[in-house]
């Protein structure tokens, strides 16, 4: 006589026979797929089939139908890569790491949602860390991605010492993007802040603005630093005269709201300003709308840093656009490049931004 075990398993197979007579199917312990059953139904090879479940399809030069063929198939399936004995073979994690100041600005929060577009078409998930703009947490940031074994990290660096970020890269392949250090050995991509800088302030001066608040980021960091250049450039270019006044030291609300109050209770306050960031510049409209002051009859206001929501203020801001999807796409390309090659990685990359031109300056004659 059948013992009770048995009874159960020749009940439980008759079940999953029934339900797959109605096309719905079910993945069992006694039933586990494998590259060959995927190689048989789509009819490509177990090596073309594996290197596609690996991510590695671009590498190898896949095509697209293919691609989506084999991942259909697995999906119906239900095949799932053991993921850790991967790791181990080819060791690999296939994870990124990015460390960014302050995910909540929504250029950095922008930046990272291409960097985990792109690093998922490649197969790799994005580990990601919040510095909140300290020098401190950067190096523990930097320290757990590398004891992860994390296959490669973006940076955007928040301090002003690039010897730690250096020794860094020695150990795993890394990449700065936004923010880098002009004298030191590590690669990078950014805009070219400068000629952002540049474009802003020649506008405001063609515009007839003589007298200009410049609200800028931090002291320790190059793009703020970079835009300032800029500015004071293109008016010594113009051979106008033309009054700048330079203050703040943070990209944040409270720095543009506390630095256009200042200004504002000036005898002579600006005709203009210039928010180096888009954070910045909420801070600057809050405190203009607190004076009661409208945009451009009464100031005028240009911004760093191209956002949705800026065409849907009264009225909308023009402002300096830095090719978000471009830099991180490239930084992406050329650490993935990078990891595959296992080679060292060399770039030094600044992206030409553009004027998103909208309402927000007044033509002085």
């Amino acid at each position: 006589m059948e013992n009770e075990k048995h009874k159960n398993e020749r009940k439980l197979l008759r079940t999953f026979s029934f339900i797959r007579n109605f096309g719905i199917h079910f993945s069992t312990p006694m039933e586990k797929q494998t590259l060959d059953d995927i190689a048989r139904i789509t009819g490509y090879s177990k090596t073309t089939v594996s290197r596609v479940l690996n991510g590695k399809a671009a590498t190898a030069r896949i095509s697209k139908q293919t691609v989506e063929k084999i991942m259909q198939v697995s999906k119906d399936l239900n095949y799932q890569l053991n993921s850790v004995a991967q790791m181990l073979r080819n060791k690999v994690s296939k994870t990124i790491g990015l460390v960014v100041p302050y995910i909540s600005n929504p250029f950095f929060a922008n930046l990272a949602s291409t960097v985990i577009t792109h690093a998922r078409e490649a197969g790799y998930i994005v580990t990601i860390i919040d510095t909140m703009e300290n020098p401190e947490a950067e190096r523990q940031s930097l320290n757990t991605m590398v004891s992860r074994s994390v296959d490669g990290i973006i940076v955007v660096p928040c301090g002003d010492d690039p010897e730690y970020i250096g020794k860094m890269a020695q150990q795993v392949p890394l990449i700065l993007i936004d923010r880098y250090f002009p004298e030191a050995d590590i690669p990078y991509v950014s805009t070219d802040n400068y000629d952002g800088g540049f474009q802003a302030m020649r506008l405001l001066l063609e515009s007839g603005h003589t007298n200009v608040l410049c609200i800028k980021g931090p002291d320790v960091s190059v793009t703020s630093n970079e835009r300032v250049r800029g500015c004071q450039d293109a008016i010594a270019q113009s051979g106008r005269t033309c009054k700048l006044g330079i203050a703040g030291n943070d990209f944040s609300v409270q720095n543009g709201y506390i630095e256009t109050q200042l200004a504002l209770g000036t005898k002579q306050p600006p005709t203009a300003i210039f928010a180096l960031s888009s954070t910045i510049l909420l801070g600057v409209l809050k405190a203009l709308n607190e004076h009661k002051l409208n945009i451009p009859e009464d100031i005028s206001v240009i911004s760093f840093d191209d956002n949705t929501y800026l065409d849907y203020l009264n009225p909308p801001v023009t402002r300096v656009k830095q090719p978000i999807t471009d830099i991180a796409e490239t930084a992406m390309s050329l650490l993935l490049q990078a990891i595959a090659k296992k080679e060292d990685l060399q770039a030094n990359i600044c992206m030409t931004p553009s004027i998103v031109l909208r309402n927000s300056i007044k033509h002085i004659s």
